[in-house]
């Protein structure tokens, strides 16, 4: 750059002194009232220009002006542009840098090429017009941002009238904004990560980064530093394979892509289906994938293609595959194992190894299956049933006297019954027939064959023919007539002879004993 402005005279006098005195230029300086880098600046110029003191002093202060300061010449306008749409895209490729690009650039432009320092600081001027989602540069493949946006959808109930507002999950890839929709009810656990499932799904493969916002349904423990996962959300990453990085709260612009992308389906989609009516949720999910495909398809505005085509060269070439089989949904609930050896389940009971009797264990119910987990290792595995009050129980899991009850039928049972005594059998068949369930049954007549081996069989069947003429035909009155001794008053108090026994009550009110504890 030329020196600023100095009167010619000061010029003129800088160069005599120069040239004539034999001062330094610090004091010729000083003398003029200059500074000393102005001094070196018409000391160099004149240099350059071929001009001595005695020539300064025959030109007029215009010709003096233009041999010192000559106007600039005009820049070459023969450097070519970089496409720096183009070259934003291909950032987003893996392992691709600007030395890259400038290097690819500078081989086709040859002479004509912007230097490297050049080159990136147009991009970077370039690249700060675009919108602040579009700036970012994530590597194809890398992250799939998700969220709920804002606005609702009504969903009328067909029978009632009655109407709900869905939620609408919004995910966008990071590379190419390729983006994907969905409605659930709410933003439960099991709504968010089932979107998501069903977001990886559509993509047909799997990012390496998966990034939510901090929600209490995904989020156990939320921190800006080191957020805690909860439990449906970790088997998720487990099963996917995928890690997931929680935006920071209060730091929308951790997630810029999606807020742009929620803002892209309220305009795009949800704008165009508000006049419309929906009376399930699956109505509105086929309303809704119906006008994805559009929205993909819309080209950008100042970048080339569109989400689509994005999406095909940069994206879907760099997400891992699918696991063979989808997740499935379950959730999780803590319980502890009754001393029955039994976990319980909305009134159901099921079997757990009894040796785990006490223990505090997790829960995980899918649709179909009910899984115990104690610390996180998987101890035992049930169907699912829907019967309240009922046992599912696995023979391995009971202690070996309790397995042995297992070999008993209800016809083993009637046949020891009846060959103890008619009293004894007909006690027995009513403990088959008058239980709720048959295991209660088996075992109370396990108790009658405790009896029998404590007190004789003669004296079990007498009071077995007691027990009847009381009314009372189940284990607990069998076992308290024979302690308090009452089966030997004789066979006038029987009704009969042995082996005659009084007719059956046809009702009975008095409870009968419990199953394995369970009452």
């Amino acid at each position: 750059m030329p020196t600023p402005r100095v009167l010619m005279s000061k010029i003129r006098q800088a160069l005599r002194l120069l040239a004539d005195s034999g001062l330094s230029m610090r004091k010729v300086a000083a003398a003029l009232g200059v500074s000393k880098s102005c001094v070196s600046e018409i000391a160099m110029y004149a240099r350059d220009a071929g001009v001595n003191w005695p020539l300064a002093n025959t030109l007029s202060d215009d010709e003096l002006q233009a041999r010192l300061y000559p106007p600039a010449r005009p820049r070459s306008s023969t450097r070519v542009e970089p496409e720096y749409a183009a070259l934003h895209q291909e950032l987003k490729r893996p392992g691709v840098t600007l030395q890259v690009l400038w290097e690819e650039y500078r081989a086709g432009a040859g002479e004509h090429a912007y230097r490297y320092s050049a080159f990136c600081d147009k991009y970077r001027a370039w690249a700060k017009r675009l919108k602040r989602s579009m700036r970012q540069v994530h590597p194809g493949g890398e992250r799939l941002f998700v969220d709920y946006a804002g606005q609702t959808v009504p969903v009328t109930d067909p029978t009632s009238g009655e109407i709900r507002r869905a939620q609408v999950f919004v995910g966008v890839l990071g590379a190419s904004n390729y983006t994907y929709a969905c409605a659930t009810w709410q933003q439960t656990a099991a709504d968010w990560v089932g979107a998501i499932i069903e977001a990886l799904a559509f993509i047909g493969g799997v990012p390496r980064l998966l990034v939510p916002d901090q929600p209490r349904a995904l989020i156990a423990n939320p921190d800006a530093y080191e957020p805690v996962t909860a439990r449906l959300l970790q088997e998720l990453a487990e099963h996917y394979g995928v890690a997931v990085l929680p935006a920071r709260p209060g730091r929308p612009q951790d997630k810029a892509k999606v807020e742009v992308g929620v803002q892209v389906v309220e305009r795009w989609i949800l704008a165009r289906l508000r006049h419309q009516r929906f009376f399930s949720l699956a109505e509105l999910n086929r309303a809704i994938r119906s006008l994805l495909g559009e929205l993909n398809q819309r080209p950008f505005k100042r970048l080339p293609g569109c989400r689509a085509s994005a999406f095909a060269a940069l994206d879907a070439p760099a997400l891992k595959p699918l696991p063979a089989t989808a997740m499935v949904l379950a959730q999780f609930k803590p319980a502890r194992v009754n001393i029955d050896y039994h976990v319980a389940f909305e009134g159901h009971y099921y079997s757990v190894p009894h040796q785990h009797v006490g223990a505090a264990v997790e829960l995980r119910v899918t649709a179909t299956t009910l899984e115990v987990l104690l610390r996180r290792q998987r101890i035992a595995a049930h169907a699912r049933s829907a019967k309240p009050g009922g046992f599912t129980t696995v023979a391995e899991h009971m202690p070996a006297s309790h397995r042995a009850h297992l070999q008993w039928t209800p016809a083993k049972l009637i046949a020891w019954g009846e060959r103890i005594g008619a009293a004894t059998a007909g006690v027995v068949r009513w403990q088959m027939e008058r239980r709720p369930h048959p295991e209660q049954g088996y075992r109370s007549c396990l108790g009658l064959m405790r009896l029998a081996r404590e007190y004789g069989e003669d004296r079990l069947e007498a009071a077995c023919a007691r027990a009847q003429s009381i009314r009372a035909p189940h284990y607990r009155s069998v076992k308290s007539i024979l302690a308090s001794g009452l089966d030997r008053q004789g066979s006038s108090l029987l009704g009969g002879e042995r082996g005659t026994a009084a007719p059956m009550p046809q009702h009975d009110n008095v409870r009968g004993a419990g199953y394995y504890g369970h009452h």
